[in-house]
């Protein structure tokens, strides 16, 4: 890579000029990322595989709370919860460690020298993780509405509002957790306490829905609670538009909030 950075202000090119080598710049950097996501076993089974596994055995325990009582189907709810373990895996923990990992190997710091900004290093790295979670959210939407016969949302505008606050909050986050994390082989343990908090409160393992009421009204400010939140009310069409209001404004805080954090605190340099 070239070590002078390319001025925004070129010639007779304007917005689209500026941002046609900004585009070629993150597809390439993305590419080197999946070349590399690809090579880490790993990684690449808890992603895929995961998400897919751990919510249908969690049927029994589902099984077993009050569904019907708040209004829900079994479908929707084991759909919502397959979309937050890929949140959970497929994004946050495997991102986690790819940017530690990259961190630690110096890449950051030799892409940094290049004409890659700080953002379009991060988001290309993210770009895989996130593709792959949103390709993954939409086969399990198609596989539940086959074989939980979920049917087509009845709220469907809030399906993407509800998966892109949730990819964008877990990549945002997977940054602000490697600028903790000392190494490769601790990434996933510093990933944990959000992984087991999410799954506890934001409605992944249990619907907040059955919660008592004063325990669900704290679980839902937690940083993926909006994003499931806005991806069951899609199919339930039980959320009002004040609560879907205040889903999307708690999705909008904590996506402010790790954009911050991320540009205050992430390490580019190896923690030695």
């Amino acid at each position: 890579m070239s070590g002078v950075r390319v001025g925004a202000g070129g010639t007779g090119g304007g917005a689209l000029g500026a941002f046609a080598p900004s585009a070629r710049r993150l597809r390439a950097l993305a590419r080197a990322e999946l070349a590399l996501l690809g090579r880490n076993r790993g990684v690449v089974f808890t992603a895929l595989f995961v998400p897919l596994a751990i919510p249908f055995t969690m049927r029994p325990a589902l099984d077993q709370m009050d569904l019907a009582g708040a209004g829900l189907r079994i479908g929707p709810v084991l759909l919502t919860t397959a979309i937050g373990f890929s949140f959970l895996f497929a994004v946050y923990t495997a991102l986690v460690s790819a940017y530690v990992s990259r961190r630690e190997e110096l890449v950051l710091k030799r892409l940094r020298t290049g004409e890659l900004s700080d953002a379009e290093i991060l988001t290309g790295t993210a770009l895989p993780p996130v593709l792959l979670g949103l390709a993954q959210a939409l086969v399990l939407c198609a596989g539940c509405a086959a074989l939980l016969h979920t049917g087509a949302p009845k709220a469907p505008y809030l399906l993407l509002p509800g998966l892109l606050a949730g990819l964008v909050v877990s990549a945002a986050l997977a940054a602000l957790t490697s600028s903790f994390t000392r190494t490769t082989e601790s990434a996933q343990v510093t990933a944990l306490p959000l992984v087991f908090l999410s799954m506890a409160g934001s409605g992944i393992a249990a619907p907040t829905e059955v919660m008592p009421d004063r325990l669900a009204s704290v679980c839902e400010l937690l940083p993926l609670s909006p994003a499931i939140r806005l991806v069951r009310g899609s199919w339930t069409g039980q959320l009002s538009a004040y609560e879907t209001l205040g889903a999307l404004a708690t999705a909008l805080a904590w996506t402010i909030v790790s954009v911050f954090a991320v540009r205050r605190w992430f390490r580019w340099e190896p923690r030695r």
